[in-house]
């Protein structure tokens, strides 16, 4: 149940992603007038703020390790906890991995004993590395990646010190909370830049492809594809409180203007369980092969698979759940196991947008999709059926980036408003539902069944 990443490597691929961008796009660092961070929001990194190297490997996202300290939590806890940050108990979040660097790394409490210790997740870290590191980067994060920590508070949108209590982290090691638009510092002229741009916008990776997407309307909505897959839909300046375990968050907060709340419903793996085709059973040879593989064949074969590695998140939120494929027969192919993790997305999706439409009174009647699965028309043809809704996906599918960029143009003053950001929107595909599809009815009562 560990999952792990060399928060240095990042910082390193971040460099090259830099420098690679600028001269594949045939621009000098010289003629941008703002960049934006976004990034995986709940993977976290402790580091030493004298050395700039992490403590320990960053704990990402998708990892389970803390799921027995959660368990020991009382309930009044629990309770405080969820209504005050608007998340579930759940390993998912920074709090409990925060909590465990602590506990099991005799580097991280030396360096908190010795004042040089710092925590963040992912863009904090990218923050403090492209504002200078230990030459002088700041430690800032935005409210919608604090959202995602278990320690900061809906309302207030600062550190809750009663959470802090419960989790045992220093108020020192964690970043100043700031609006997701708005300069935070300038970039080292001596890192990957060569010069000294405003670093304006810093969105968690989901709320991000809501900017990207133009969700910007109470009853906006949309879902990104990617390793996992993530649905929010937009509830204005209220805060909606769950009563289905979906998540409350922050959407955006667009500099000094009112702050955007969200109702979220996560899926721990989908794009993630195409990667072990891949990987681990070696099905196909890269992720685009699966779209050909899962069409060779008219249907499941009987097959479903439920792919809960991490257990299974909204909204079920089931720490201790596996991964389990039924209805095996000797007439399964491997195309049948394609296709069988193809609607395991779609399936996975509807559980989580059937739960948002109830809660936040918006009927679905359309779904805005982006992300690297977005890609693969099969599955989105798929995705309609199992809704039976219509499925629109924008000419730029990586609406995360375009989030990030986004939020950073608006705070240098590039673009004046949401409005004209909304209007630059462009669909580039629609899928429309096979009317009364079995996928819709027999298929996915059949997959709730696995599940």
């Amino acid at each position: 149940g560990w999952v792990e990443h060399d928060a240095s490597e990042i910082w390193e691929r971040t460099q090259e992603v830099i420098v690679g961008a600028l001269k594949q796009a045939n621009i000098l660092a010289s003629d941008l007038v703002g960049i934006g961070i976004t990034n995986q929001r709940e993977t976290t990194v402790a580091w030493d703020v004298k050395t700039g190297l992490p403590l320990a490997n960053a704990i990402v996202w998708q990892d389970t390790r803390t799921a027995n300290y959660l368990d020991t939590l009382s309930d009044a806890q629990k309770k405080l906890i969820t209504h005050r940050s608007g998340l579930t108990i759940a390993p998912y979040f920074a709090g409990s991995k925060m909590h465990w660097l602590i506990s099991e790394v005799p580097a991280v409490r030396d360096a908190i004993a010795a004042g040089n210790a710092r925590f963040g997740t992912i863009d904090s870290w990218i923050l403090w590395n492209l504002s200078g590191g230990v030459r002088g980067g700041v430690h800032f994060t935005d409210v919608t990646n604090a959202s995602r920590t278990l320690l900061m508070n809906l309302e207030t949108l600062d550190w809750d010190q009663e959470l802090l209590d419960i989790f045992e982290i220093p108020r020192s090691v964690l970043p100043d909370i700031k609006s997701s638009s708005e300069q935070y510092a300038l970039t080292d002229p001596h890192g990957p830049f060569g010069s000294a741009i405003p670093i304006a916008g810093i969105l968690g990776d989901q709320q991000a492809a809501m900017v990207g997407q133009g969700c910007f309307e109470l009853g906006d909505s949309k879902c990104t594809y990617g390793t996992g897959n993530f649905a929010l839909v937009n509830t204005g300046t209220q805060i909606v409180r769950s009563e289905n375990s979906l998540l409350t968050t922050v959407c955006y907060k667009f500099g000094t203007e009112a702050t955007k709340y969200a109702l979220e419903g996560s899926v721990a793996v989908t794009g993630a369980a195409v990667q072990w085709l891949r990987d681990q059973l070696e099905l196909i040879k890269s992720a685009d092969e699966i779209e050909e593989l899962a069409k060779s064949v008219p249907d499941n074969g009987g097959v479903y698979f439920v792919p809960a590695f991490s257990g299974l998140f909204a909204p079920h939120w089931r720490s201790d759940a596996r991964g389990v494929i039924v209805g095996l027969t000797r007439g399964v192919t491997k195309a049948h196991l394609a296709r069988a993790a193809l609607e395991a997305i779609c399936y996975q999706s509807r559980e989580i947008l059937v739960a948002l439409a109830a809660e936040s009174g918006v009927q679905l009647k359309q779904l805005r999709v982006d992300g690297g699965i977005t890609n693969n028309n099969l599955c989105m043809q798929i995705q309609a059926d199992v809704l039976q809704i219509e499925i629109v996906r924008p000419q730029i599918v990586e609406t995360t980036a375009l989030g990030a960029a986004y939020a950073a143009g608006l705070a240098v003053g590039y673009w004046k408003s949401a409005e004209e950001l909304k209007a630059k929107s462009v669909i580039a595909n629609t899928w429309s539902p096979v009317k009364d599809s079995e996928l819709a009815t027999k298929g996915f009562y059949q997959w709730e069944k696995a599940v």
